[in-house]
């Protein structure tokens, strides 16, 4: 059984909410053990979370999700780089799969809303890279 760790952005919290129980779901179908879930303020904190997730012996994988919307400025593609690197990094640093399912940047709520599934998509991809390692 793969145990998972799992990373959610609480910003956005009526999708990411939503996204967390997608990726209940897809850990319940796979029998996958979710052992651990952290809660972040947003995407940006991702990083950090997944890789105290990952320095640990009992966790074979991270999934993380989160959403990140557009706003009046280049904001939300900073925070969505910054996030996809990071998590990049923790992945190669630990030697252990980090699934990105944080939806965005340039989306609109209601597009965010419409993407809740990459719960279960982040879930899935980790689980995923475990077995083909």
């Amino acid at each position: 059984m793969i145990s998972l760790g799992l990373v959610v952005s609480r910003f956005n919290r009526e999708v990411t909410e939503q996204m967390e129980a997608h990726a209940h779901e897809a850990a319940d179908d796979r029998d996958i053990a979710v052992v651990e879930t952290i809660q972040v303020p947003g995407a940006y904190d991702t990083p950090l979370a997944a890789d105290r997730l990952a320095r640990k012996d009992d966790i074979d994988a991270v999934a993380v999700v989160g959403t990140i919307v557009t706003g009046d400025t280049d904001h939300d593609r900073v925070i969505a780089d910054a996030a996809a690197q990071g998590l990049t990094d923790v992945s190669l640093d630990r030697d252990t799969p980090v699934a990105f399912g944080v939806s965005g940047p340039g989306m609109s709520g209601a597009e965010a809303r419409e993407r809740v599934e990459k719960g279960a998509d982040a879930v899935n991809a980790a689980a995923d890279l475990v077995e083909a390692l």
